[in-house]
């Protein structure tokens, strides 16, 4: 039995479907559009199935044109991951490498060790990805990050990755100078914070359970995208909370925060650069830039 249906054809059909028209996926793909027209009669013959209605003005997928897209993509994703596989064992170099940035550090050093990554002309593609709390390491246990940068606390059960510390992080109360608790004397207790709504920077876990910190029984929350989105929350007096030190410390300077001591601080939290453990030369070459960086270089 000959195998009627061929990679090419797939991506071809796929294209039409996200490019919107037969000649927009001519474009994308680089062909001429008779080729693309031709590409998916010859399929329709092959298969002896219509993949497209053509009676209106735009051609659309039959519901077994939809059946093939839907099933076919996850051949070629297979086909993808396996090129780059037999790639990786042929020379040793990623095709792709994804790497997971925690939101509380800044992308300017990560930029600059990117700047000479690219001159050693791996031809690896980068995907950089920004990732909340416990969504760090989410994104490398669930794949879709091949390092992560900033991890906190302890790492999840499993294994499959390496680990190396990066450092302690310090964080800081901080609540804005109109803020009723500006005015509370110190050390503020856990009774008169927990009447005042939480800032909180939301864990962008999608398969690992969501951590939470420095929230308390009974408080409200306003949740919020990130690190930058939080202190900029708390400067608003939209409620209060934690912040990296050097954060708050920054606002603070500007008079736009106000750093207060409390009775039960919260515990320091330590960072790690994690990785997963079988990585080709372009990831070894990033992780050895990254042993030089410190955690204070990396800070926002």
């Amino acid at each position: 039995m000959s195998i009627k249906l061929s990679i090419e054809a797939l991506e071809v059909l796929d294209a039409i479907d996200r490019d919107g028209s037969f000649s927009a996926a001519a474009e994308s793909l680089h062909r001429v559009p008779s080729a693309i027209t031709y590409t998916i009669r010859t399929l329709e013959d092959d298969l002896d199935i219509k993949l497209f209605d053509r009676s209106g003005h735009k051609a659309r997928l039959t519901e077994a044109g939809n059946e093939l897209l839907r099933e076919g993509r996850h051949l070629l994703k297979a086909a993808g991951e396996l090129e780059c596989r037999v790639r990786r064992v042929a020379t040793g170099v990623e095709t792709d490498i994804s790497i997971a940035v925690s939101d509380i550090l800044s992308m300017d050093p990560i930029y600059t060790m990117l700047e000479e990554f690219y001159a050693q002309q791996f031809g690896t593609r980068v995907r950089l990805l920004r990732e909340v709390y416990g969504g760090s390491w989410d994104a490398l246990i669930s794949n879709r990050a091949d390092i992560s940068i900033g991890a906190p606390g302890d790492g999840p059960p499993g294994g499959g990755y390496t680990t190396r510390l990066l450092g302690t992080l310090d964080f800081v109360f901080a609540v804005a100078p109109h803020h009723p608790l500006a005015k509370v004397p110190e050390p503020l207790k856990n009774s008169d914070i927990q009447q005042y709504r939480s800032i909180s920077a939301a864990d962008s876990s999608r398969s690992l359970p969501p951590r939470t910190s420095g929230i308390l029984d009974g408080q409200d929350v306003l949740s919020v995208p990130d690190i930058q989105s939080k202190a900029l929350a708390q400067i608003k007096g939209l409620g209060v909370g934690y912040l990296p030190k050097k954060v708050a410390e920054q606002y603070a300077a500007d008079g736009k925060l106000l750093i207060r001591q409390v009775a039960e601080p919260k515990t320091n939290v330590v960072g790690y650069i994690a990785w997963r453990s079988n990585g080709g030369k372009a990831q070894q070459w990033i992780l050895k830039k990254l042993e030089k960086l410190s955690l204070e270089e990396l800070l926002v």
